[in-house]
Order: C-alpha cells, then sequence, then structure tokens
C-alpha cells in the first residue's frame, strides 16, 4: 500500500525475503534507530520506517550464525584427498552455520538451523574472529561456512570472507563456502574469489525443472525456473571459468523417492560436457524434516549411482552412504 515492493530473490525488490523466517536478514530496514527484520518485526502505533538501502549500509551487516565446530570429513566442497573413514578420523576442517534458506526442502538436512530465528547475531568481523579461533584450537587450515544458505546475504558473505582472509593471511588457510547454488551471479562469484575465498561446493538439485520443484518445495513456478537456471549457470561459470582459480566440488543430492537413475546419467553427462575432471559428491538423502517417511538409499544403490555418473563420463565420484564414503 505504501508503494514497497518486495521481492524474493536477493537484491531484486525496494525489500528482499529471501528466507522469509528472520534467519537470513536481508530484508532488514531501519526501525526505531536500529536494524529490524521487516519479514517478522510486528509494526506498533507510531512505528517510524525507515527502507533507505543507502541508510541501512550505514550500519554493519548482521546475521544469526550458529555451530562453530570441528568437522572430521568436511563438505561436498573439501578435496575427498582431505577427507578420513566417515564418520571416524582427525579433524580435517572448522565450519559454522548460517542461518535461514531460500529453498522449502522437505528432506532439509538441517533444518534446526535453516528455520531458526533466534541465536547470537553477529557481524562478519566477530563470526571470522570466532571461526579463526575454532580454527587455531584444532590446529587446521580449512575454514567452511554452510547453512541454512550461506550466500543469502550478499553483503555479509563478502564481509565475512574477507575478514577471514586478514586473520588468516599464512598461504595454508582455505576458506570454503557450501551452498545451493541458487542465488549465486556471476559477479557475486568473482567479489568472492577477490575478497578470499579457495573452495566451493555447490549442489545441484535436479536436471529437470519438475525434480527441483519436488526437490525443494518452491512452488511459485516463475521462482522456481529462476532458481533452477540460476543454480545451473553458477556451475556453468564455476567449472568453466572458475575451476583453475579455486577448488570446485559438485554435490547431488540422491534418494529414488525425488530423482531417477535415469536423470542421474543426465546430470553425469551435462557436468563431463562442463568439465570430467571435477569432483562429484552424491549425498544420500535419509529421512529428515518432513520427509520421514522416504528411505535411505543403500550402499547398494549408492554403488549403482556412481557406476551411472562414470558411464556419463565422470572421473572422480564418490558417495556418501551409513557405511562410510565409496571412494572416487
Amino acid at each position: 500500500m505504501a508503494g514497497i515492493k518486495v521481492g524474493i530473490f536477493p537484491g531484486e525488490g525496494d525489500i528482499s525475503t529471501p528466507c522469509r523466517t528472520g534467519g537470513c536478514f536481508s530484508c532488514v530496514v531501519i526501525a526505531h534507530g536500529k536494524l529490524v527484520r521487516s519479514c517478522i518485526t510486528p509494526i506498533t502505533e507510531g512505528m517510524v520506517i525507515n527502507t533507505s538501502k543507502v541508510e541501512i549500509e550505514k550500519f554493519p551487516p548482521i546475521r544469526l550464525v550458529s555451530g562453530f565446530q570441528p568437522h572430521p570429513v568436511g563438505g561436498v566442497g573439501t578435496p575427498y584427498e582431505l577427507k578420513r573413514s566417515f564418520p571416524y578420523g582427525n579433524y580435517i576442517e572448522v565450519a559454522c552455520f548460517a542461518h535461514g534458506c531460500i529453498l522449502r526442502c522437505p528432506t532439509c538436512q538441517n533444518w534446526q538451523i535453516t528455520y531458526s530465528s533466534k541465536g547470537n547475531l553477529m557481524t562478519p568481523r566477530q563470526a571470522a574472529q570466532i571461526l579463526t579461533n575454532v580454527r587455531r584450537r584444532y590446529e587446521v587450515d580449512r575454514m567452511a561456512i554452510s547453512g541454512g544458505e550461506s550466500t543469502l546475504n550478499r553483503r555479509w558473505l563478502v564481509e565475512f570472507v574477507r575478514a577471514l582472509k586478514i586473520l588468516n593471511p599464512d598461504k595454508r588457510a582455505r576458506i570454503h563456502i557450501d551452498t545451493n547454488a541458487v542465488c549465486l551471479t556471476k559477479d557475486y562469484i568473482d567479489e568472492l574469489i577477490e575478497a578470499g575465498m579457495t573452495d566451493i561446493g555447490p549442489d545441484i538439485k535436479g536436471l529437470e525443472l519438475k525434480t527441483f520443484m519436488k526437490i525443494t518445495n518452491v512452488k511459485e513456478i516463475e521462482l522456481a525456473k529462476k532458481l533452477w537456471n540460476n543454480n545451473w549457470k553458477a556451475i556453468e561459470y564455476l567449472l568453466k571459468g572458475c575451476f583453475d582459480k579455486i577448488f570446485v566440488g559438485i554435490g547431488i543430492p540422491y534418494n529414488k523417492s525425488f530423482m531417477s537413475l535415469d536423470e542421474i546419467y543426465g546430470i553425469g553427462e551435462r557436468l563431463t560436457n562442463l568439465q570430467p575432471e571435477v569432483q562429484v559428491c552424491v549425498l544420500d538423502y535419509r529421512p529428515e524434516f518432513r520427509k520421514r517417511e522416504i528411505n535411505r538409499p543403500s550402499y547398494s544403490e549408492m554403488k549403482q549411482v556412481q557406476q551411472i555418473l562414470r558411464e556419463a563420463g565422470l572421473k572422480r565420484i564418490y558417495c556418501q552412504t551409513s557405511k562410510g564414503l565409496i571412494p572416487p
């Protein structure tokens, strides 16, 4: 009614509300002289709301971040050579998790963080300092951020990566982002690389739009098309334009309840045409969140998926299973 345009995709509209649950802080406006989340903050009588992006950017960006911890196997964007036998082994990475996600996957494997709107608000510098301290405590080289979806709040993420680079100037330090890649653009990827990102692990959630919509539960057809196309454009740019600059590891979530083996082959063919040497991790999506009725893929199923991707031309595929990792 006031003429303020609201968009869901980050950066679109006068206000963009990608997560719509209060986790990502992309939708902040100024009220009572401080930043508040427009998606969940109640209106009060006499409230003065300032939506000026110029005024908002005078405040440091903030976001909900939690789960600072070491990992023995890392994520999709971790080189397989560094991994140990899952779930045992030495720590190879420390990670944190950004709240909020633009997708609504019924099989969300980290839904407690994805949909949480409460926790510790942090500036990029504060989060980078904590993750750096955890890195020093566990004496590892790799620092990662996942989610939820880490890329929703662009200003926050770029400044977080830049702060990590400043706090960890040694050449051994690796800065790793795991992402669903539906909000990444060429210029966003370039900005992250310039800031210090060294490793990235984007997911592929379907060769077909209908599969993408089934996995993500994005029901608005135009938004789903935009996110799906963006996902594949980001993958293409990472594999054809960035493969010699940073480490890229691709994740493919698999469960026969939402993806056929024929589609797996099609994904393999498309990736092979882009870069046959890319590392691919197939994730065995287990019963979780709103899809408790599905069965976790068996070890033999995951072996079959690996073989199909090999037949499609990919060279480096490993699979996550309940019995451990199937090596490339």
